[in-house]
């Protein structure tokens, strides 16, 4: 009988490690971070439909359709009054309406429950309809600036290329050990957290994109472990 292999042994960043690229990503978001209308609030409503347009759709997509949806729909309350219908013509043309519908139904949730609020906790978050893992990590940090991680395509990108390229980042191992290297990447507050949560995302849709990394201006280059496959085929 072959034997199965065994779990692989994770080893925890350094602290000095991790604090380094800390240092170097916070600094740069700083100079170089973009100014977008949900990161000016800490409305828990406001962020997640921010959160929920920007599932599979691009930053200078959603901007109309957020300020337009936001226009009609304001708050909890009168999403959760509204007809199926209003809600659906105001995503019109976005797509995925999934997400529309699953954000009215959680407005309907909230509104119904004894305390009327979007929870702040990820766990809670994840029993809304429609909240998954990073949209929870998201509002907890983002509207709460709790202390919670997050992992979307863009940090998943930056994580996988920069400390573990040996993985597979779309395998169930491999996502959870990225999981776990945000996790440990994480500053001891939450509100440094939430600026922290900002810089990974922006990193990855500004410098570190999918085809074209900009590896020449990154600001965590030193520490990458993928550096050279990148700038070695310029």
């Amino acid at each position: 009988m072959a034997r199965s292999k065994p779990a692989p042994i994770h080893i925890p960043l350094p602290a000095e490690e991790a604090a380094a690229f800390r240092r170097r990503l916070h600094r740069w978001y700083k100079q170089h971070s973009r100014d977008l209308p949900w990161r000016t609030t800490r409305d828990p409503y406001r962020i997640l439909v921010s959160e929920l347009m920007l599932q599979q759709t691009q930053v200078s997509r959603v901007l109309d359709f957020y300020r337009r949806f936001l226009e009609r729909f304001p708050d909890l309350e009168s999403l959760a009054k509204a007809r199926p219908q209003r809600v659906l013509e105001a995503w019109e043309g976005l797509g995925y309406y999934a997400r529309a519908r699953n954000l009215h139904k959680l407005a309907k949730h909230v509104t119904s429950s004894p305390s009327g609020i979007i929870p702040s906790e990820p766990v809670e978050l994840q029993a809304l309809p429609g909240v998954g893992a990073y949209t929870a990590g998201a509002v907890a940090s983002f509207a709460y600036e709790k202390r919670a991680a997050l992992v979307d395509t863009n940090v998943a990108r930056v994580l996988h290329r920069v400390f573990a390229p040996e993985l597979n980042p779309k395998s169930g191992p491999g996502l959870r050990r990225l999981w776990q290297l945000a996790n440990e990447l994480l500053p001891r507050t939450g509100k440094v957290t939430w600026t922290h949560n900002q810089a990974l995302m922006e990193l990855g849709a500004l410098v570190c994109s999918a085809r074209a990394p900009k590896c020449t201006v990154c600001p965590v280059k030193r520490q990458c472990a993928s550096v050279e496959r990148f700038v070695g085929g310029d």
